[in-house]
């Protein structure tokens, strides 16, 4: 028998909910843009002025489907991968930062400040998005010559977390130890 969480969902997705909720989501998220930005002055006196614009953006941009030809089932199923992915990547970074709230000493954005530090971590993050850029794209595949030795792509993404998780210990580490020391002296 199915979980009752999956039965419900196939229902929802049977009724077309799934193709009305990304509008939803579009209008909402161009609607608190548009407020944030105050494009068109103080939220609290254009409130239908914003609520018009983000309807027809997001009118507009998931109408594009229909004008170019392109199935609604295909936009749909590119929009939820996008969703899916950018919410996982989201959660991961949010884990992250909480991760690194916990051992990251209160005087780390004054040490962040000095030059030295700033200078290494900017290197440290290019070098790190560099690598995974290198490693995951196909000019590095056409190069070297990973996707002819069968390596598995699964293989290859652990490698890149266990060199970023090391790398974050060895930063949550440096970073204490330095702290240490200087309560020390």
């Amino acid at each position: 028998m199915a979980p009752i969480l999956e039965n419900v969902i196939i229902r929802l997705n049977e009724l077309g909910f799934f193709a009305f909720l990304p509008f939803l989501l579009t209008s909402a998220i161009i609607y608190g843009l548009l407020r944030r930005s105050k494009i068109f002055g103080e939220p609290e006196k254009n409130v239908s002025v914003n609520a018009t614009v983000a309807i027809v953006a997001a009118f507009m941009v998931w109408g594009y489907p229909i004008i170019s030809g392109t199935s609604v089932a295909e936009y749909q199923k590119i929009y939820s991968e996008f969703f899916f992915k950018g919410s996982i990547v989201s959660v991961f970074f949010l884990i992250g930062l909480l991760i690194l709230t916990m051992f990251v000493p209160t005087s780390f954005i004054e040490a962040i400040k000095d030059d030295k530090i700033k200078k290494v971590v900017i290197v440290l993050t290019i070098g790190i998005f560099g690598f995974i850029s290198i490693l995951t794209g196909s000019i590095f595949s056409s190069l070297v010559g990973v996707s002819s030795l069968n390596i598995d792509l699964d293989l290859i993404y652990s490698i890149i977390f266990l060199v970023i998780f090391i790398g974050i210990i060895v930063g949550i580490v440096w970073l204490t130890g330095k702290e240490e020391k200087k309560q020390k002296t």
